[in-house]
């Protein structure tokens, strides 16, 4: 299989464990972390959802899910027990996930909702998020011990999801932007973003002009061209994350949709990638 990579961002590793595919980002490789975001590639799901599909519906089995998820946790050298799962609904909204959440979405009842984003301090935690064209970011705080994740699609980014993060972060947990690690993940590139004027119009309302014109490229025909890897790049930058301290991934899921599950690419008619991370802890399984 040809993976075409963007010439936007900087070289991801791709690891294949168990015959399951995942990526991951050379910026966490010198801390104590488990991280990953899945592939297509390496689960049992079928047609176009094959095969390592984390999306529930009517047209899959949650006997497919529950394995799925198994399969990429033992890649990653985890529990399926110590995963817990987003509840995503295009929102800014982040919950602070504790113990008492491991399993929650998978194992256990989800009682929670519109959640965007997780953040932690505790360690054999995986905190995951999803998606097929959004963007994942990936935050670590190796001074005060901390992660989390977001889910942002254009409106997350529109929403500067990645500030409301860190300033999440520091008032739980006292973190410093400038000491935050942060990796941006495999999502739709701007060559495949087309949108309408007034989608583009919203970013002219949070952004300023200058970096407006980075992230929006007008193709005068009344089309536009979002840049989502730049927004939210600048949005961590804006927010006190250090240059040094973002990754921005070169792979874009809607030039890979035989790789990556691409909503653009597929019409709707996918899976769901997901992908997270996760401090090492002194209890091996996490239970």
């Amino acid at each position: 299989m040809e993976i075409i990579y963007s010439p936007y961002g900087e070289t991801i590793d791709i690891i294949t464990k168990n015959n399951v595919s995942f990526i991951q980002f050379p910026i966490f490789k010198d801390f104590p972390l488990v991280h990953g975001f899945s592939t297509r590639l390496g689960g049992v799901s079928k047609d176009h959802l094959s095969s390592m599909n984390f999306k529930r519906g009517e047209d899959e089995s949650e006997e497919n899910i529950q394995k799925n998820f198994e399969l990429f946790a033992k890649a990653l050298g985890i529990s399926k027990h110590q995963l817990v799962l987003s509840q995503q609904t295009h929102t800014t909204n982040i919950r602070v996930v504790t113990k008492e959440d491991k399993g929650k979405g998978i194992l256990l009842p989800q009682d929670y909702k519109d959640v965007d984003g997780l953040i932690t301090k505790e360690e054999d935690i995986f905190l995951m998020i999803f998606g097929a064209d959004c963007v994942p970011v990936f935050y670590y705080d190796p001074v005060k011990k901390v992660i989390g994740a977001s889910h942002c699609g254009w409106k997350g980014t529109k929403g500067l999801f990645p500030k409301k993060m860190l300033e999440r972060m520091k008032e739980e947990f006292g973190s410093n932007s400038a000491d935050v690690i942060t990796a941006i993940g495999p999502s739709i590139c701007r060559d495949c973003y087309e949108v309408s004027k007034d989608v583009a119009d919203e970013f002219l309302e949070v952004y300023s002009k200058e970096d407006y014109q980075k992230i929006v490229r007008d193709d005068k025909n009344g089309k536009y061209h979002i840049d989502l890897w730049e927004a939210n790049r600048i949005t961590l930058k804006n927010a006190g994350v250090k240059k040094e301290n973002i990754f921005v991934g070169n792979l874009c899921t809607c030039c890979n949709p035989d790789f990556l599950f691409s909503h653009r690419a597929s019409k709707g008619l996918r899976g769901v990638l997901g992908g997270g991370l996760m401090m090492k802890g002194h209890n091996k399984d996490g239970q």
